[in-house]
């Protein structure tokens, strides 16, 4: 069976078997959960501590790259390398939507040489090119189903 398979045969399947799924606290507020016990606040940009849908898209995508070349940089500065990644894109207010996403990965390569430095750049690139599932799907675009079920 192929993902595309298992994505028909049951829509709500995620990886590993973790369910995820948010509730309702209050106007324009949610939890999001985890079936690992992981919770996130949602909301409205007006509720102080919660992130909006939009921006938790962004710290997705960025989360991502960065696990995606998390094994790469640690293997050459140390597992104790910090790593920064910024990430922004401003709404399309007419379409509602993000016309365009950016990321800027802060890490210090200065014990590298330049050829070395070049190399884990590449790398880098290829590792977010290859393994950031997220990236790969806000760049090729994903189908979106929406059920209601107003039953009990």
């Amino acid at each position: 069976m192929t993902a595309a398979d298992a994505t028909t045969a049951n829509p709500l399947a995620n990886s590993h078997d973790t369910r995820l799924w948010v509730e309702r606290t209050g106007e324009r507020r949610y939890v999001g959960h985890n079936s690992r016990g992981a919770v996130v606040e949602l909301g409205d940009i007006k509720y102080p501590g919660a992130f909006t849908p939009g921006e938790l898209l962004k710290i997705a995508l960025a989360g991502c790259s960065g696990l995606s070349v998390d094994h790469a940089i640690a293997r050459r500065l140390g597992d104790d390398v910090a790593l920064t990644i910024e990430v922004g894109g401003m709404a399309d207010e007419d379409e509602d939507r993000y016309p365009a996403l950016a990321e800027r990965l802060v890490v210090d390569m200065s014990s590298l040489s330049q050829e070395d430095r070049t190399r884990l750049l590449a790398v880098m690139n290829r590792a977010i090119v290859e393994h950031c599932t997220v990236g790969r799907t806000v760049k090729a675009g994903a189908t979106v189903t929406v059920t209601v079920d107003g039953e009990g």
